[in-house]
């Protein structure tokens, strides 16, 4: 898993493929209709489009002479789930410094009762 996950962020950290998947989020589009949304040459927007391909990203269907790319929902799932590892972690530390803070805004009169 580790493997393809990383396949899958270095494929979207690339700004115009990254922007691909943001365009394919609101559902599939033709290479025209992506070369049209980014501004770029189409063989700069299919060599992006295989690069994503690849990675699992997305995937290809034809229509008549159109290739129509969508994203693939469970690459998407893995990346989400690999990434939801760390909201737990986080919200583990979250927690314990909100604790913290709590123990430290006690005044001292507080700290000085409960030692008695």
């Amino acid at each position: 898993m580790v493997n393809s996950v990383q396949q899958r962020l270095t494929a979207i950290s690339e700004p115009n493929r990254f922007r691909i998947v943001e365009l394919l989020r609101d559902g599939p589009r033709s290479v025209g209709e992506i070369v049209d949304a980014l501004g770029l040459g189409q063989p700069q927007v299919s060599r992006h489009l295989r690069l994503l391909a690849e990675a699992g990203v997305v995937e290809v269907s034809r229509r008549a002479q159109q290739r129509i790319y969508r994203l693939h929902p469970e690459s998407l799932r893995e990346l989400s789930d690999w990434v939801q590892r760390f909201a737990v972690l986080w919200s583990e530390r979250m927690d314990r410094l909100g604790s913290f803070l709590e123990e430290d805004d006690r005044s001292p009169d507080e700290t000085n009762q409960q030692g008695d």
